[in-house]
């Protein structure tokens, strides 16, 4: 990058070392140390250094404020984004001077700086809102300065908002978002801010909302206690996470690590609309937004611009996968550079439904281990009773091909355990010498269907299965039979979860709430 910022003014007619990168797109990261030395930002970098076209330089700070745009670093593509402190004007200035494939549009990045903006921008694009409206103090139009404040409600313009009320200064670069409570929930006012240490709230017994300055009103929605960031690269890439909401108790929930806390969310079909259509409006490639869940629909309150997602390997791939992709098909032909796109560029999975076209998840395949379990077990024995002939009739045995007849519903299983109950007591008194079925046999199979006290799950199962010359012998020790039809009923439990295997499975839930199809 030295090399750049020393050799390169507008008078140099020496070029070579720029020709010797002639094979490589050269792309340019303007952005403030704080923005480029974040980790999200390098380990992006990192994997885009690993496409074989792809060359990034980083522009420090002080190129950035103190040089002019024309000694600024040569690029093909480049990457620039606000943050407090950036000289914005100095970057479109330099996109003017050189003209390179941009990533973020940057005039539009004033306009995500003012929310008024902003919320015109989403409602000409068709993207729900919370209803709003505006104070415009510096406004010359006395209408929309005009404010009217009871106990429990305000009136703007003739617009009503009753308590609770949102208060949005109009600067998105001002974060003291104020909520405004009703008389009937204790009144006072919670204050929103950038978080601070393990703070990103305070309640305030304050009721009466700012004097000063303007602001954006708008209805607060009762959300379940959380916000939604969604990231997206490109039209057909969102990444969403939820965070506890500042505005419960403006505590922080940070892991063992010192970061918030985030949980995976999956976005309906509308999010991922929403998305894309703040990505196009906003004409931001890489692009942050915040989403409220409420009333059964999602509604866009903030657009952020250029944001990472902190602390996820899969959005790193993907995001360095997207752009390395984007920037070479856009500049490898002009650039004669020998890159093919990759084929699923051409064929992407999108399908049109009710909302519009979309991509679409079209496989996900996963092989699972069930947890610790019992073992499982097997009974088997020849019985002869009319009475089970008559079951294996009733269930249709004789009409299967194969002969045979599995009872695996309550009642079923409870008309068997019937018979053994029958038998056992017939043995017992001495009442049937007909019967020919063992006793100990009996038991064991009546002991198995009056486990855990009632029939439930597949845990237990029953086959009877047709013998028209008795059992055959086993073993030449065995006497002959008799020859007559009988049935062997072969009894099956067991292989149900432990406790272990409980928990088991249970962290496998957990686990699967933050696993993406083909991740880590």
């Amino acid at each position: 990058m030295d090399t750049y910022s020393d050799c390169i003014d507008s008078d140099c007619d020496d070029s070579d070392s720029y020709e010797s990168e002639s094979k490589q797109v050269i792309v340019g990261i303007c952005a403030m140390e704080k923005k480029t030395e974040s980790r999200p930002m390098k380990e992006i970098l990192t994997r885009l250094n690993e496409f074989e076209f792809i060359k990034t330089i980083v522009f420090t700070e002080k190129t950035i404020l103190s040089d002019p745009v024309d000694m600024w670093p040569l690029c093909d593509c480049f990457i620039s984004f606000h943050s407090k402190g950036f000289p914005l004007s100095k970057a479109i200035e330099y996109v003017s001077l050189r003209e390179p494939f941009i990533i973020n549009d940057l005039h539009m990045q004033y306009d995500i700086q003012d929310r008024r903006k902003v919320y015109r921008i989403l409602e000409e694009s068709g993207v729900e809102l919370p209803r709003y409206v505006v104070l415009d103090r510096d406004s010359p139009n006395p209408e929309e300065r005009e404010l009217i404040e009871s106990e429990d409600h305000i009136e703007i313009n003739g617009v009503v908002f009753n308590k609770p009320f949102v208060e949005k200064p109009i600067s998105a670069e001002d974060h003291n978002i104020y909520i405004y409570y009703p008389t009937s929930a204790g009144g006072g006012s919670q204050r929103l801010f950038r978080k601070i240490g393990c703070r990103s709230s305070v309640y305030s017994p304050e009721s009466h909302v700012r004097k000063t300055g303007s602001y954006i009103y708008e209805e607060f929605m009762p959300t379940d206690g959380t916000d939604v960031k969604v990231y997206t690269v490109g039209p057909d890439y969102a990444h969403a996470e939820a965070r506890k909401s500042p505005a419960l108790d403006g505590k922080v929930e940070r892991d063992k690590e010192g970061k918030e806390v985030r949980y995976p969310v999956i976005l309906s079909n509308t999010e991922k609309l929403n998305a894309r259509t703040v990505c196009l409006a906003f004409k931001q490639t890489v692009c942050g937004f915040d989403l409220l869940r409420a009333n059964g629909k999602s509604y866009v309150c903030d657009v952020n611009g250029f944001s990472f997602v902190k602390n996820s390997m899969k959005y790193y791939d993907d995001s360095a996968k997207i752009l390395g992709n984007m920037i070479l098909r856009n500049l490898a032909p002009q650039l004669h550079i020998p890159w093919l796109i990759p084929f699923q560029l051409d064929d992407p999975p999108i399908v049109p439904t009710t909302l519009g076209k979309m991509m679409e998840l079209r496989c996900a395949i996963a092989v699972i281990r069930h947890g610790d379990r019992t073992p499982k077990q097997k009974m088997k024995m020849e019985v002869k009773h009319p009475k089970f002939f008559e079951i294996f009739d009733k269930y249709g045995g004789y009409k299967d091909s194969k002969l045979h007849v599995k009872l695996k519903k309550p009642k079923q299983l409870q008309e068997v355990l019937d018979i053994a109950r029958y038998l056992i007591s017939e043995i017992d008194q001495n009442s049937d010498p007909e019967i020919e079925e063992n006793k100990s046999k009996l038991e064991q199979l009546k002991s198995v269907l009056e486990m855990y006290g009632h029939f439930s799950g597949i845990n237990r199962k029953v086959q009877l299965k047709y013998q028209p010359k008795g059992r055959p012998r086993q073993s030449s020790s065995e006497d002959e039979n008799s020859g007559e039809p009988s049935l062997l009923c072969i009894v099956k439990w067991g292989g149900e979860l432990t406790a272990g295997g409980r928990i088991q499975a249970e962290e496998l839930g957990r686990v699967f709430r933050c696993m993406y199809p083909g991740g880590q």
